[in-house]
């Protein structure tokens, strides 16, 4: 057994029959507080201090919108690893429908009960004849491809968008790798995945470069008329690119971690290298994220450049996402392999407990952030100290938003996480079933 694999299995026995790794529940728990502090500081006017007269500070202090690009991550990882056993092993294929049918139960039901319920209160312009098109969009988790609806009603919506999209193509985008590497041999699989998963990154840094161009220019054209050449920004780009080179960074890791926790001695030179390096890769990845969070800082047209940072400025719309993403995968992976020790901050019990409650708390704090706002904070505090009023935000979040996004997690997403889970043993029963059955048949003739 390597060395990376102990730990892991010691992580998947607390995790019991989920079968979690328990440390990607911290990571998770972390990666909605980033977003939580970013969304009380935005709303709160970001006062505590001159944010421009302390660009180091205030760089690190407004990276928590970075959150979203390790939801991102996580996302690629986790979804990925069934696929990357099979494609490493060539075991079981995971079923297309079991899979669609998991997200769709896990994602839609909490979604379109806050879209209906923000609507109903707070947006009923949305049921009127001129925006059914706006409507549409929301439905079918497209609102992240047309500005009228890109972060309306409210903001993080976007970003379930995207994440609906990626769930639509990973079977596609696997199934194609599969089809790819079939000719490929067992011992060569590892370095042949790594090149398709490689070639998916390039693949979106390309449609974040040309997107982002097309994007830009609303008049240009190359080969296809501008009314084709939206249609098909509609689909790959929306309004600021679909971020696959995020998800593919963390189906990368993915493959990585599946194949160094494979049993046999094939598996022990990477698994006892990351465990080695694990220190290095979390170093790295700090420093990497601390230089993404300056550059988005710097980003900031109100905020000049630092001299150093100018000549790389042009390249930051299409390169910083894969930079950010690039520093939480190394956190990721020194997390996974590393010592006890650096495992253990995240796995701590409160922690891990925002990470089981993070989708209902994602989609709902910034719509009761705002209600705070306008219903409570101004009205009834209106000239306190900014201190305080940084700290009755955070009361709120508290005593407010996290028991409402309990309610929501108990009664939407379990019941449609049980469903799920009774579907897919039935539908995975029924596959087995018809596996055993074929043998027998074949002995018949």
């Amino acid at each position: 057994m390597s060395t990376l694999q102990t730990g892991t299995l010691e992580e998947q026995k607390a995790g019991q029959q989920k079968k979690t790794i328990t440390a990607l529940d911290g990571v998770r728990g972390c990666a909605i507080l980033f977003v939580l502090i970013f969304h009380i500081n935005r709303t709160t006017g970001d006062n505590l201090w001159d944010w421009h007269a302390y660009p180091l500070a205030s760089s690190i202090a407004t990276a928590g919108g970075t959150g979203v690009t390790l939801f991102f991550v996580l996302s690629g990882f986790l979804l990925f690893l069934p696929y990357a056993k099979a494609l490493l092993t060539r075991g079981r294929w995971p079923l297309a429908r079991t899979f669609y049918l998991r997200r769709a139960l896990r994602i839609l039901p909490a979604y379109y009960v806050s879209l209906l319920l923000l609507i109903a209160l707070s947006a009923p312009s949305y049921l009127q004849p001129a925006r059914r098109t706006d409507l549409l969009l929301f439905l079918t988790l497209f609102m992240d491809s047309s500005r009228s609806t890109f972060r309306a009603l409210n903001g993080p919506y976007w970003t379930l968008a995207v994440e609906w999209q990626f769930y639509l193509l990973l079977p596609l985008l696997t199934l194609g790798m599969a089809l790819l590497l079939r000719r490929v041999q067992i011992e060569h699989r590892l370095r042949a995945v790594t090149l398709c998963l490689c070639g998916v990154i390039a693949g979106g840094l390309i449609i974040r470069l040309v997107g982002s161009y097309f994007w830009g220019n609303p008049t240009a054209t190359f080969l296809l008329p501008r009314p084709a050449i939206d249609v098909v920004l509609f689909f790959v780009y929306g309004q600021t690119g679909k971020y696959l080179e995020d998800f593919a960074v963390g189906m990368l890791c993915a493959l990585l971690y599946v194949y160094a926790t494979q049993p046999g001695p094939e598996a022990q030179p990477l698994a006892q290298r990351l465990r080695r390096l694990s220190l290095w890769l979390w170093s790295a990845g700090l420093g990497i994220l601390l230089f993404s969070a300056i550059w988005h800082f710097q980003s900031d047209p109100r905020t000049p450049a630092w001299p150093l940072l100018s000549p790389i400025m042009p390249y930051f719309n299409w390169l910083s996402e894969m930079l950010l993403a690039i520093g939480y995968g190394m956190c990721m992976l020194a997390i996974l392999a590393g010592p006890p020790a650096l495992r253990r901050p995240f796995t701590w019990r409160p922690l891990r407990w925002l990470g089981l409650i993070s989708f209902s708390l994602y989609i709902w704090h910034l719509p009761l952030i705002v209600f705070f706002q306008t219903h409570i904070q101004q009205p009834l505090f209106p000239h306190l100290n900014h201190y305080l009023v940084y700290l009755l935000y955070w009361l709120w979040a508290a005593m407010g938003i996290i028991p409402f996004c309990i309610l929501s997690y108990n009664v939407v997403e379990k019941p449609a996480m049980r469903l799920g889970d009774r579907w897919r043993r039935s539908i995975e029963a029924r596959q087995r079933a018809r596996e055993q059955a074929q043998p027998q048949i074949a002995r018949d003739d």
